[in-house]
Parts: C-alpha cells; structure tokens; sequence
C-alpha cells in the first residue's frame, strides 16, 4: 500500500492526468501485493463504478449546456445584466457575478463557466477601464457558482456515489448558491469604495423590460428543473432530458441562433466531454476499491472518532482536510474516492447527509481556484494572459469570503436544508 501511495503522490507531481493517475496506482498496488485475483476483477469494479442511473444526467445536462450557448444564451444573460446593474459603481463586476449564476443554472460545471466568460466578459471589462487581473479574478471566482446552483454535476456525482437524492441536493444548493454570489457582490462593493470604476449609462425601463423578454426563454430551463423536482413532477434525471428538450427548442425556434447542422458537433462535443468524466469515474472506482480492500476508510473513522465526538470539530477537520485536498486534485475524483470514506462517519455524528454533500461539494470546488494543482487558475490565466502570481494576488479576498460562506453553511445546516424539506 505505501508504494502505491507513493506512486501515487509522484504522478500527481509529474502532472500525470488524474484518471491515468489512479488506475496506474491500482495497478501497481495489485502488482505489489502479488494478488492476482485482484485483477480479474478490475473490469468488473470499472463497469460496476458506472451502472448507475442516476449518472445519465451527466451528459443530458452538459448537452442542455451545449445547445443553450449554441443557441445564443450566454450574450441575452449578459445583456440582460448590464441593461439592470450596468448603471452602478463598478456595474460590469456585478454583471460578471450575476451572469454567471444565471448561466450556473443552466451549465452546471465551474471550469466550462470559466472558460466561456473569461473570453466573453474579460474583454469587456478591459475595454471599460478595469484592469485585467482584476477582470480575470471576478470571472475565475464567479465560475465557483457552476457546480454550486443547480442543475451541477458534482451533485449528481455526490447523489450516485453516497445514495443521497440529487434531487435534493439540487434543491439544496439553491440558497449557498446565491449567498456565495451576494458575498462576491459585497466585496467587490467594498474594493469599488477604493477605486473609480466606471459606469455605463442608465437604461430606459423600456429597454430593460425588452432585454428581459428576450431572456425570458433561455430562463425556462433552470424554471423547469428547478419546479419540476421541487414538486416531484419528475427526477433529477427526467430533468436533464427535458432540460435538452426545451434548449432544443428555443435554440432553434425561438433565438433561431441554432441550425441542424451544428447539432452533430454538439453531440461531438458532449460526447467527448463526458467520456473524459467517465474514465474518471471509473478510475476513482476502482482506486476506492483498492482503499476499501485495505480498509481505509475504517482506519480513517477510527482515527477521525478517536480525535472527538464532537460534530463541530468533526466538520472543521473535515473542512480542512478537503481545501488541502483540493489543492492537489481534481475535484469530481477526489469526491469519488473520499464520498465512500466519510459517509460512515456521518451517523456517528449527526450530520445530515444532503448538508454533508453542499459541505464537500463546495469544498473541493473552491480547490480548482487554489495553487498549485487549481484547473480554473490555468484556465483563465491561458486565456486572458494574465499571470498566475497576479490572478492570486487579485483573487485572495474572494477565496478569503468563499471559505468564510463554507463555514457559515457548515454550522448553519439550515440554509442547505431548508428548500429540500419544502419537497
């Protein structure tokens, strides 16, 4: 175990794709231990990690995405933002947040959000006189609400992996969602206190209420999921469907920005997309078998109840030990692997586990914007050319107010539970 382990740290130093980092590692730990028995079951365990019903929103979801930008959907949200808070001190700031939770509520992923409005809204914000470093920072932080608003794959993966209904912790997510957006709000009201940010000129009511009939459809879809699985009309899944189904349609009836003939290289795309996340998935399957095999996840519960029975510093450990994880690893693995450990504990302290779930979620989200292993840094910086050191050093006190909203959700279970208990 201590040489797989090992192996293990060093290929995630060398920069070794996660997936291939955790199969590599059950190989060489079956290999190590002369089990051989192991590895007529490694098949089995990858196929067994993806039969799972729940997992087919995945793709329907990311195609829903696909086909709304394709459709014109992020230029109306942005639109519509600047035509209500484009007037303010520091408007286009407020525009960025409040784009992209509307736009989480459509695509579901922080790293597919950074990468679209780091090309759409840095550019723009430049134009108007805001440094870039600071255009880029906004925009990599905003991108945290993705997998946090519903409709979000680290949910879906979360509900799979730990039994948890995804219906509800889509419902769940609604209020942290919201309350990380408005923390990002108040801080870029108080670095606007310092500096003289431009405004844009105020827009006529008639011109906003035209700007918001236009957006009304593409709101359709998070309206419809959101209804849908609060009233039990349908599944999480059933949503992702209809999700699509409604994108279709305003795509290439409503904006009429979408043909047929990108519909193939949407699919192209999904496809590609969510294989990439199911060798993932099955990877960290089969790293949590060989962690199960060695009984890790026990020792670790015995440790974890030695240290307190106390639920309060159980949950700060555990919110310590996943920022440090986040760090060094892709999120959607590292909640493969880590869900099955920490779901024991969970009775033994009371925590509910739809709140757990918005703990860890958010937890290892907050980590793709954190050095040295953070994807959402690498992204922005390749695409706006701003450096590493000066997106940090630019997004420190949005990560500062990102950990502070965990910590408010940790020990407030009711601003998670609340909308879920409505169902």
């Amino acid at each position: 175990m201590t040489l797989a382990l090992i192996a293990f740290a060093i290929l995630l130093l060398l920069g070794v794709p996660i997936a291939y980092v955790l199969g590599i590692t059950t190989v060489l730990y079956i290999f190590a231990t002369d089990n051989m028995g192991l590895l007529l079951t490694v098949p089995q365990r990858l196929y067994s990690g993806m039969e799972n019903y729940g997992l087919l929103a995945i793709p329907l979801f990311m195609l829903a995405g696909e086909l709304m930008n394709s459709g014109g959907i992020t230029k109306r949200l942005v639109d519509v933002a600047k035509q209500f808070f484009g007037h303010y001190l520091g408007g286009l700031a407020y525009v960025n947040v409040i784009a992209n939770m509307m736009l989480a509520a459509i695509i579901g992923s922080a790293t597919a959000q950074i990468a679209m409005m780091s090309r759409t809204m840095v550019p723009e914000m430049e134009k108007s006189g805001y440094s870039k470093e600071f255009s880029t920072a906004i925009t990599a932080a905003a991108g945290l609400l993705g997998p946090i608003i519903p409709p979000s794959m680290m949910f879906i993966i979360y509900g799979v992996s730990s039994g948890a209904s995804i219906g509800e912790m889509f419902m769940a997510g609604v209020i942290p969602g919201i309350l990380l957006g408005l923390s990002f709000m108040v801080i870029i009201a108080i670095i606007g206190m310092k500096q003289q940010w431009p405004k844009q000129e105020r827009t006529s009511w008639k011109e906003k209420l035209d700007s918001f009939i236009k957006v009304i459809p593409a709101l359709l879809v998070p309206v419809v999921i959101i209804a849908g699985i609060l009233t039990g009309i349908f599944t999480a899944t059933e949503s992702a469907a209809i999700a699509s189904v409604i994108a279709l349609v305003v795509g290439l009836f409503i904006y009429r920005e979408l043909n047929f003939k990108e519909i193939p290289k949407i699919l192209g795309s999904t496809v590609i997309t969510t294989s990439v996340i199911t060798v993932l998935i099955a990877m960290a399957n089969i790293f949590g078998w060989m962690l199960s095999f060695e009984q890790v996840p026990q020792q670790i519960a015995a440790w974890m109840v030695s240290l307190s029975d106390s639920p309060i510093v159980f949950l700060l450990l555990v919110n310590i030990f996943l920022l440090i994880v986040g760090m060094f690893m892709d999120g959607i693995a590292a909640l493969v692997i880590l869900v099955p450990i920490f779901m024991p504990l969970l009775p033994a302290y009371n925590v509910d586990p739809i709140h757990f779930g918005i703990i860890i979620c958010i937890n290892l989200t907050v980590g793709i914007l954190t050095p040295p292993v953070g994807s959402g840094l690498f992204i922005a910086s390749s695409i706006t050319k701003v450096s590493i050191g000066s997106l940090v050093k630019s997004l420190w006190p949005f990560l500062v107010v990102s950990i502070i909203v965990l910590l408010i959700l940790t020990y407030i279970p009711a601003l998670s539970l609340w909308i879920p208990s409505l169902k």
